[in-house]
């Protein structure tokens, strides 16, 4: 593939993108057509603040994977820096990580279950610290009554105010 710049830049997101193909710079592109989502929807990720760090920052991370998965469209695009190397896109949002416990996070999952057809829920149970595969984690998953779900995290991605009634009143994890 020719890796060559094309003239001409456009700007995204407070970023001055490069073209780095033959493809002609479309205002409909998907960084372009997801420019508002800052304005319009929020992600957060809500996490057992209890655990040990190393599991807060494994939860987060494969939060996150899943909601970039659910949700490519809060990606941008790649970027070339001022030596022309490519760096492939991060979210065009921010997301924060507020603290919660099990109990807090169980509750909350119950409570944004009716609102699924607006807000993504990613979650995340604490079989994750002792299966070694995903088909040990959905088995546990599937063998383990919803009211005995011990949550580690959770994310949540959908309209601002929607996920603000939900989440509005944790403190960012620190």
């Amino acid at each position: 593939m020719d890796n060559r710049l094309e003239k001409g830049t456009f700007a995204s997101n407070g970023l001055i993108v490069e073209k780095t193909t033959t493809e002609k710079v479309s205002p409909h592109s998907p960084v372009e057509k997801s420019s508002n989502l800052p304005t319009t929807h929020k992600c957060v990720i809500i996490v057992d603040h209890t655990m040990a760090i190393g599991f807060i920052a494994n939860t987060a991370s494969v939060l996150s994977l899943s909601i970039g998965k659910q949700h490519p469209e809060i990606i941008g695009k790649d970027i070339n820096d001022s030596d022309g190397h490519n760096h492939h896109g991060i979210t065009i949002l921010p997301v924060p990580v507020l603290k919660g416990t099990a109990p807090l996070l169980h509750h909350l999952r119950e409570q944004v279950r009716p609102y699924e057809h607006q807000v993504t829920v990613v979650d995340l149970i604490d079989t994750t610290r002792t299966t070694q595969t995903y088909m040990e984690y959905s088995k546990q998953m599937l063998s383990t009554p919803t009211e005995q779900l011990i949550f580690c995290g959770m994310a949540l991605y959908g309209p601002k105010k929607l996920v603000n009634k939900f989440t509005g009143n944790l403190g960012l994890l620190r």
